[in-house]
């Protein structure tokens, strides 16, 4: 048999085949299919009344209220009592209700493993991809077709290995690494291709670090973004209690599989920063710096993981944020937040002027018009296009929570390295 990248194994399992060809169209079975309070019930349940179709397996499936809580006005409201109302009526056993965004909920209750072929009713659903799971984000149409029957086909994509040599230097993350690729390639580089990120640097990555790399695939243009499963991914998996055997030998690209490779140096990296208005328009922190924010945000499932929480915390233990700055925390997750909190991480964050959000998309998705009023806003979110985060008027940077928590420090875009080095002087 051929060689076969990540990719093609996880495919050819999802149809029951041993070997799936590059550009060969299959139908696959889905192992679980996640959709939020905006992706899912109110668009799902009156096209499935009107086909009088049923669920094909609830145990499959994963409902996350992330996008419109906590309520703020009549809209979020209804939306929020619909999908409320059809998970009951449904009886859906995996109903996840503003304990975080569906991203990091998922793998943190247990509901994603190496080997699985999964989709997700959000575009950032790749972030399954850390974990060895084959899954990316689909439409409701195609969302209904996979409720009903539990399959859907895919065309077997071409893979493109992002190999970062050496090791991140401190202060530069995996949100660094992405912006890095973003910027080079463009917003469609990987022409929605399978990307597969490898290489010391990102073997040396922890779990919530690789998140963000699968994250923000989307970002580059990739339908996936793998990681092949080690021994990080099963100490993590034991950490919320799942217990899997995993072939890792298997379920890695075989060494001759035919693939593209891109390299890089993590050695050389240096914090990175994406000027309005996309996430492609990237420059290194030291070509913006000087650049006035009003707002920091510290928040989205790309950047206020608990990892994220605690780098912020390093730059800021100590001290004040720059009284002109206004400095915004929203968890990832209920857990991260409690995690941060136990550990002293929340505490510093808040010490140094923070002021603490509620676990969801918020500002990322442009709910609650959090933005208003600021001209420049420095955010560890994903996107900044025009008006993506509620305001049109407003210039959003994106950059790693370390680079965010700096520029609140100063007022302006800021290198990180600047204030970790005077902290520890």
């Amino acid at each position: 048999m051929a060689p076969q990248t990540l990719a093609q194994k996880l495919i050819a399992r999802a149809c029951g085949r041993q070997y799936v060809a590059v550009d060969e169209i299959v139908t696959c079975a889905v192992d679980l299919a996640m959709f939020h309070d905006s992706s899912g019930p109110r668009r799902l349940k009156p096209m499935l009344e009107k086909i009088g179709a049923q669920i094909w397996d609830k145990s499959k499936v994963v409902l996350v209220m992330d996008h419109y809580v906590p309520e703020e006005d009549d809209d979020s409201r209804k939306i929020l009592k619909i999908a409320r109302d059809w998970a009951a009526e449904q009886q859906l056993p995996n109903v996840y209700d503003s304990i975080g965004i569906c991203h990091v909920v998922l793998p943190q209750q247990g509901h994603l493993r190496p080997g699985m072929f999964c989709v997700g009713g959000d575009s950032h659903s790749p972030t399954g991809g850390a974990f060895g799971t084959y899954m990316f984000g689909i439409g409701s149409t195609e969302m209904l077709g996979v409720v009903v029957t539990g399959e859907i086909w895919v065309k077997t994509p071409p893979t493109i290995a992002m190999d970062w040599s050496g090791r991140l230097p401190a202060g530069v993350t995996a949100k660094d690494m992405m912006l890095h690729m973003i910027g080079q390639y463009g917003t469609n580089g990987a022409n929605y291709g399978a990307v597969e990120y490898t290489g010391e640097a990102v073997k040396a990555l922890a779990m919530q670090e690789r998140m963000t790399l699968s994250n923000m695939s989307a970002e580059i243009g990739a339908q996936v973004g793998l990681i092949a499963p080690d021994q990080t991914t099963i100490d993590y998996l034991k950490s919320v209690g799942v217990q899997a055997d995993v072939d890792l030998e298997h379920w890695r690209t075989d060494e001759d599989a035919r693939r593209e490779v891109r390299s890089f140096d993590a050695a050389a990296l240096s914090p990175m920063v994406a000027a309005p208005h996309s996430p492609d328009n990237v420059h290194a922190v030291d070509a913006l710096h000087g650049t006035p924010v009003q707002l920091a945000y510290i928040g989205a499932c790309t950047g206020a993981k608990l990892a994220d929480l605690r780098a912020a915390a390093s730059v800021l233990k100590g001290q004040r944020i720059d009284p002109r700055v206004q400095l915004m925390v929203a968890p990832a997750t209920l857990r991260d937040q409690q995690d941060a909190q136990a550990d002293g991480t929340l505490q510093i964050l808040l010490d140094a002027g923070a002021q603490l959000f509620a676990t969801s998309c918020g500002a990322c998705s442009g709910y609650g018009n959090a933005l208003k009023g600021a001209a420049n806003v420095v955010s560890t979110t994903a996107r900044n296009f025009r008006g993506r985060m509620g305001s049109a008027d407003t210039q959003v940077y994106l950059a790693s929570s370390y680079t965010v928590a700096a520029s609140a420090l100063t007022g302006h875009i800021t290198d990180p390295r600047i204030a970790l080095a005077e902290a520890k002087s």
